[in-house]
């Protein structure tokens, strides 16, 4: 997220996008050029990913919360990626389901 908003806010160079996550990550050069150089080609990636990762956590929590023992993390991990790559209001409604079945089961 930094890089990313480093890069197309604050217009840092390459070189300053490299340098700061060799000083602030333990990744390898190598990986660190592809990730800016990704940054670079798509904007905006990083905090999309990071909007779709509190998204599933907060899904996450939720069927936790309402389902209680019961609740499976392999079920639940089944059910986010057998649906593919949707929108995440479309995820939330499909979680919402899974908690409703599960809920029957109890």
């Amino acid at each position: 997220l930094v890089v990313d908003t480093g890069i197309h806010w604050k217009r840092w160079s390459r070189e300053q996008a490299i340098n700061y996550l060799i000083e602030n990550t333990c990744l390898k050069k190598q990986k660190i050029i592809t990730e800016v150089e990704r940054y670079f080609v798509y904007p905006g990636q990083a905090c999309s990913y990071m909007i779709g990762c509190q998204v599933i956590l907060s899904l996450r929590e939720k069927a936790q919360t309402v389902l209680g023992d019961k609740f499976d993390l392999k079920q639940f991990h089944d059910v986010v990626l057998l649906n593919g790559s949707l929108p995440l209001n479309m995820l939330e409604k499909i979680i919402d389901e899974f908690i409703k079945t599960k809920m029957q089961d109890i």
